[in-house]
């Protein structure tokens, strides 16, 4: 299996001369050059897996040493299967004996084609269980997963439109787009009873917890329009959640749902210009 090292997505030979993930404008190749890697190599190199306990029913996965962008994956356990929500670029035989101590894996699910990272791997170690990809952006597939799922028509005009869908009962994922045109959160119903958003890079953390953001890029700082923020907003708005998780480890721990909401009010507000005045 092959890997872009910048990325850490999987990708089928023969190879292209440079990662189109990485060279799209949401990415980057490194000033050193496109370089190619593999599982075993990345394993002589001391890569490993990390686990930690979130909340209940939440573990999460920290990469140590693998290549990539050093996503932090969530396992959502239910009682009626796991769901991995964004993938590592890195396998082990260590990571993957831990998972199914924990009742192994129903469903994988990316936020958007930078989370890809090895999902045929991770896919086929836990019986080829299915990988949802998004529609609009299943032309980013460097490798297609033996059970792959294609769902959903991305956000469209009409933000009650999105193509949702349950993966399990008591998890749903839709497309609120943004980030890329089938970005997806996923809602999860905790055992306290309130809901949890895995916001993906639709919506990312920020170091103040009360408040979150919005990019086209993160790497490359550049932004998303007013019209769009206030889209995604009022797509989420159609759940009830308490906490959020990004896809880095970012954590808003309470009143999450209002966060978003008044962080896409401010956000699209100084885009628009109508904070101009204090520049």
């Amino acid at each position: 299996m092959t890997q872009c090292a910048t990325c850490g997505v999987e990708r089928a030979e023969p190879l292209p001369e440079v990662c189109p993930i990485c060279a799209d404008e949401r990415q980057y190749v490194p000033v050193s050059g496109q370089r190619w890697t593999t599982p075993e190599q990345s394993r002589a190199a001391g890569a490993s897996i990390e686990f930690t306990e979130r909340e209940t029913d939440v573990i999460g996965l920290e990469q140590k040493n693998c290549p990539g962008i050093g996503q932090r994956p969530s396992l959502i356990r239910t009682d009626h299967g796991n769901v991995l929500v964004e993938v590592p670029n890195y396998i082990s035989d260590e990571a993957v004996a831990a998972i199914r101590g924990w009742g192994g894996l129903s469903a994988i699910i990316a936020s958007h084609p930078h989370m890809y990272g090895l999902q045929s791997l991770w896919s086929a170690a836990f019986d080829d269980c299915p990988v949802y990809v998004s529609a609009p952006d299943e032309q980013w597939l460097g490798l297609r997963p033996r059970k792959t799922i294609v769902w959903g028509g991305g956000h469209a005009t009409d933000p009650a439109d999105g193509g949702e869908i349950e993966i399990l009962p008591g998890v749903r994922a839709s497309q609120p787009g943004g980030h890329f045109p089938g970005s997806v959160v996923v809602h999860w119903t905790a055992p306290d009873g309130e809901g949890v958003l895995f916001s993906g890079d639709t919506i990312g953390t920020v170091a103040d917890r009360e408040w979150v953001t919005f990019m086209r890029s993160f790497p490359n700082w550049m932004p998303l329009s007013g019209a769009v923020v206030r889209r995604i907003a009022e797509h989420v708005s159609r759940y009830d959640y308490d906490r959020l998780y990004s896809n880095f480890g970012g954590f808003v721990p309470r009143d999450a749902r209002a966060a978003v909401q008044r962080s896409a009010e401010r956000y699209a507000a100084w885009v628009d210009g109508e904070y101009d005045h204090l520049t």
